[in-house]
Parts: structure tokens; C-alpha cells; sequence
């Protein structure tokens, strides 16, 4: 298969997942309230933002000072969409991992539910409610310090004429899609006994399909309330996407259906 395929099949991952939860209404309003809790919490930060985005604005194009005013006012209208274009990445990538911890039980039954119906994990490791928080703790900071390491360089790039509005974008979803993919796959890995390195290296392995993935879910989190609304499905696509990179079955047994 080529990798346009391949990608193309990890973004359908995304919409068989949005399939599978919206079969069960419990699980997907379940699913909704840690993304909603989050929501909330991004939301009162964005407002933040936006509040004391002049000076920011002015605190970031510091060189620009004994500029001409017209030159000074358009570096301060670039600097300002800078910082909003990095604080919606950055809320972005670090939005799935403060969700995932807040609604680690949750997202672990649609997790569950999901293997259950594609023929359960062979060999599954048991995890402990507080061993699966430590390690998912642990993992969503590694993870968010990376994305900050991403974030920080694109957004310097940013600033750059045709090229910041173009190709940065670009590399923006593809960083974002891949690290959101390595997110949303933790606790399918996590049920195999597979930390951060073991899954970083099965994705790799079907890059262009955990991209192609990855970067469905970041193109829709960029949509108002769409990382509220598309949680439960992301997670769901997440748990398929693991499946696929470890060649296990991705055909359902009609059997076994999710609850409604």
C-alpha cells in the first residue's frame, strides 16, 4: 500500500471511531465530560490571552521599538497572531493530555470497549488504577514538554514572510498529528505493557498511517468545540490505530456490541 493509502486510512480511523461511540449515548456523554471540564480550564486561559495580548504583543517584538510606527504597529499585529497561533497549537497538543488525565476511567472503558469488540488484547497486562495514573502522568509530561520544544521553534518561524504562513502550517499539523497520536494511543499500549519508547516505535513503523490519523484529529480539534465534541471518537480511533501498527484484527465481531 502506498503512503497516501496508508495516510488516507489513518484519517477513516478517526471517523470508525466517532461510528463506534456515537452507537453507545452513555459512553459518549461520559467520554464528553472530561473534555468539557478541559474546555472550560482552555478556555478562561484563552481569555487570559486575548486580555493581555497588547502587551504581550509588545513584550515579544521588543526590537521593533525604534521602528516607525507604521512598521512597529504591523511587527505587534504579526507578534500578537503569533502568540494566538502558538497558544491554540500548544493548547492543542497539551489539551489531549490534560484530558486524558482527567478522564483516565472514562477513557479507558471506551478504550476497552473498543478492543472488546475487535477480539480483546491476547496476553493483556493488568494495570492498577494508580500504576496506570503514575505512568500516565508521567508519559503526558514528557509529551507536553516536547510539544513546547515544537511549539516554541514554529512559532519564531512564524514570523518568517510567505513561508510562516504556508509551509509553517503544515509542519504545525504534522507535529501536532503525530505527537496527538502518540497521545491518544497510550492506554491500548498501556493495556499491552508498552511504554512511551515501545509505542513511539510501533508508530513509526506505519508512519504514514498514525500521521494520517494524527493529523484527522488535529485538523478537527482546530474546529470550535471540536476537541470537546470528538474526544470519546478520538480516543476510540486512538485504540484502533494501536491495533492496526500491531497487526492485530480490525474486523468486529458483530457479536459483541457496544453497550448503549
Amino acid at each position: 500500500m502506498t503512503a497516501v493509502r496508508q495516510f488516507l486510512l489513518g484519517v477513516t480511523l478517526l471517523g470508525r471511531g466517532l461510528v463506534l461511540v456515537l452507537r453507545s449515548p452513555k459512553l459518549l456523554f461520559l467520554g464528553l465530560l472530561p473534555a468539557v471540564i478541559a474546555g472550560i480550564l482552555y478556555t478562561g486561559a484563552l481569555v487570559a490571552l486575548i486580555d493581555f495580548l497588547p502587551q504581550l504583543s509588545r513584550n515579544v517584538t521588543w526590537f521593533a521599538d525604534g521602528w516607525a510606527q507604521g512598521w512597529r504597529d504591523v511587527m505587534q499585529i504579526l507578534g500578537g497572531l503569533g502568540l494566538l497561533g502558538t497558544f491554540a497549537l500548544l493548547g492543542i497538543l497539551t489539551f489531549t493530555a490534560v484530558t486524558l488525565l482527567i478522564g483516565d476511567p472514562f477513557y479507558e472503558k471506551i478504550s476497552e470497549l473498543v478492543e472488546d469488540r475487535f477480539g480483546g488484547v491476547p496476553d493483556e497486562v493488568e494495570v492498577t488504577f494508580w500504576q496506570s495514573l503514575r505512568r500516565g502522568l508521567v508519559d503526558s509530561v514528557r509529551l507536553i514538554g516536547l510539544s513546547i520544544l515544537v511549539g516554541i521553534p514554529l512559532f519564531l518561524l512564524g514570523f518568517l514572510p510567505f513561508v510562516g504562513q504556508t509551509v509553517i502550517p503544515v509542519l504545525g499539523a504534522l507535529a501536532g498529528g503525530w505527537l496527538l497520536a502518540v497521545e491518544l494511543t497510550g492506554v491500548p499500549f498501556q493495556r499491552r505493557g508498552r511504554r512511551l519508547a515501545g509505542r513511539r516505535a510501533a508508530l513509526k513503523a506505519d508512519r504514514a498511517l498514525t500521521l494520517g490519523f494524527g493529523v484527522a484529529v488535529f485538523c478537527c480539534f482546530l474546529i470550535p468545540l471540536g476537541a470537546v465534541l470528538l474526544m470519546p471518537a478520538a480516543v476510540a480511533g486512538g485504540t484502533l490505530l494501536a491495533r492496526s501498527v500491531l497487526g492485530q484484527p480490525l474486523a468486529e465481531r458483530r457479536s459483541a456490541g457496544l453497550p448503549a
